[in-house]
């Protein structure tokens, strides 16, 4: 089992950045592949980004292809989310969660233990 904790959320201005950081506990922190996902008020939640165990392999919704960059440290049991030109409809609380296949999915299901969420609030 592994427990997630988001960090790094806050309320920025449009254009600007912010990263994100999702450390896990446990020892088998390189077993999981990983994601992040947000969830708007009254919307669904929905997939953002996703990693494989290794880093080799990542996954981008189209809303925020070129803007965020998803990563992982394994020796510190940390994943990222680095968001960049940061937009008001990403405004969500975010999510990281740990999926125990290797391949990253963007499927919402898929994934096996989730963090408690970190809100992010963009202003225009």
């Amino acid at each position: 089992q592994v427990q997630l904790v988001e960090s790094g959320g806050g309320l920025v201005q449009a254009g600007g950045s912010l990263r994100l950081s999702c450390a896990a506990s446990g020892r088998t922190f390189s077993s999981y592949a990983m994601g992040w996902f947000r969830q708007a008020p009254g919307k669904e939640r929905e997939f953002v980004a996703a990693i494989s165990r290794s880093g080799g392999i990542t996954y981008y919704a189209d809303s925020v292809k070129g803007r965020f960059t998803i990563s992982r440290d394994n020796a510190k049991n940390t994943v990222y989310l680095q968001m960049n030109s940061l937009k008001p409809e990403d405004t969500a609380v975010y999510y990281c969660a740990a999926d125990r296949k290797s391949i990253p999915t963007m499927l919402r299901d898929e994934y096996d233990y989730w963090g408690q969420g970190t809100q992010v609030t963009v202003s225009s």
